[in-house]
């Protein structure tokens, strides 16, 4: 409403001085989806939290004087000037020309005497090129965009030039996904005829992310990708899981694909509580944690086993985070924590089938490895992420030792430290760092638990 609020304040002030302000874009199809809802599917829509205003009839020498009577625009967008004000973007209706290969080769020049028609027409898809009048609360829906939010078709606008941005393709998985549409056939095939190998790292993320942490079911974009041929040109690790059958008494559902897209989104589910950077942390290892399969599935004592398919996993693993530039998140290490859950993610079950062996200091160990949160979050995404009712009360357990030796986000921090041995005329070097390590060793068995035999160990050790 605050939003709604402030762009009838714009566009107050664009009628007083002749023009017409419309809203566009996704603030606009998200707000006929919120009040289209039902009561009880409402709290599943988002509210929408940007917006992005066309100022038509108002040249672009105007523009800007206009709205800073209404606060102070910030100029933005070095192709096209874009003005933002507070939390709306805003700018003139602008003719795009295709200049060049990849996301930015276009030529963009404002054009405050468009139609919106022609204005709407470079969008990519119907139900993102809707305009909405904040004054006077009308539509206007030149491709019929309204009609294919309510029956759930994802359709592009031009098919002539759709291809210019092949962005488009990967926005349309997130979309379907996002808001559990069926792709129009015609819309299809253009996008199954699009090369992505324009797309830089950053591009092919903002999408994915978006996939993976905005849907519900993200399984939604994935299965659209392989129908699409999108699998073979940006996750083309994941292809051989289509033919790689699984063991039919753990997972029933059949090959390794399919029990991957139903833990992406068992682990969407069950994770909507995360931080961004952890949640990508889950969602991701989601994608990754089965890739070892491909190469190590084989018939084995009469049944199909894949043996240490986890640590096989982390080179395809790595090759797609390398593809999508992911290293840290907010400042969290995304990429040692995907690696870590590819790595360790039958952990917790197994440590439950051994717990009356498994030592504290294993737990200690691990915990140097991965976040034993992350891994317990995603190991209940495994577990329930197959078809059938299956035991998963073992990793409850093992997170519940976690917590207890307060190992559940880091190992514990040395006791003994450089400067202890320094006290002890050890000087800085190879054998400093032997000794640390030794002794840290003996902490995390439990041998050493105070300073004073830590010193002592390092004593005994100079």
């Amino acid at each position: 409403m605050q939003l709604e609020q402030q762009a009838r304040r714009i566009a107050t002030a664009v009628r007083e001085a002749d023009g017409r302000a419309l809203c566009v874009g996704g603030f606009v199809r998200d707000r006929l989806r919120l009040r289209s809802a039902d009561r009880a599917s409402a709290r599943q829509v988002a509210s929408p939290n940007d917006l992005d205003i066309e100022v038509f009839g108002v040249p672009q020498d105007q523009l800007e004087a206009l709205l800073t009577s209404l606060g102070t625009p910030v100029p933005a967008g070095a192709a096209f000037p874009v003005y933002k004000l507070g939390g709306i973007d805003v700018a003139l209706p602008r003719r795009e020309s295709k200049s060049g290969r990849g996301h930015k080769g276009f030529t963009v020049e404002g054009d405050p005497s468009m139609s919106f028609e022609d204005a709407a027409r470079r969008r990519d898809f119907t139900i993102n090129a809707i305009g909405w009048d904040p004054l006077t609360d009308e539509y206007l829906d030149p491709f019929n965009g309204r009609d294919d939010l309510r029956n759930r078709i994802l359709r592009i606008v031009d098919a002539q030039t759709f291809a210019d941005d092949s962005l488009r393709v990967l926005r349309a998985i997130q979309l379907a996904a996002r808001f559990e549409l069926t792709i129009d056939p015609e819309t299809a095939r253009i996008c199954s005829a699009i090369p992505l190998d324009d797309l830089p790292a950053e591009r092919i993320w903002g999408e994915i992310e978006k996939l993976l942490l905005q849907a519900q079911r993200p399984s939604i974009g994935f299965a659209l990708a392989r129908e699409l041929g999108i699998i073979h040109q940006i996750f083309p690790e994941m292809e051989p899981l289509y033919d790689t059958p699984q063991d039919a008494e753990w997972h029933p559902e059949g090959d390794v694909w399919i029990h991957t897209l139903m833990v992406i989104d068992k682990a969407r589910e069950l994770n909507g509580d995360c931080h961004r950077p952890q949640l990508a942390t889950i969602m991701l290892g989601a994608v990754c944690h089965d890739l070892g399969k491909a190469t190590t599935t084989a018939m084995i004592d009469g049944r199909i086993k894949s043996p240490n398919h986890e640590a096989m996993g982390v080179e395809p693993a790595t090759k797609i985070l390398d593809r999508l530039n992911i290293n840290t998140l907010d400042g969290f290490d995304v990429r040692k924590q995907v690696l870590g859950l590819v790595t360790e993610h039958l952990r917790p079950m197994a440590f439950s089938k051994q717990r009356d062996t498994v030592t504290d200091g294993a737990f200690r160990r691990l915990a140097q490895k991965v976040d034993l949160e992350l891994l317990v979050r995603f190991a209940r995404a495994d577990c329930h992420g197959r078809k059938g009712t299956f035991d998963c009360s073992g990793i409850e357990w093992f997170f519940d030792r976690a917590k207890s030796l307060g190992v559940e986000h880091k190992p514990p921090a040395p006791i003994l430290l450089g400067r202890h041995l320094i006290e002890l005329g050890v000087q800085p070097g190879p054998r400093m760092g032997e000794i640390l390590k030794a002794v840290y060793e003996l902490q995390l068995d439990s041998v050493v638990t105070t300073l004073e035999e830590a010193i002592a160990e390092g004593k005994r050790r100079k």
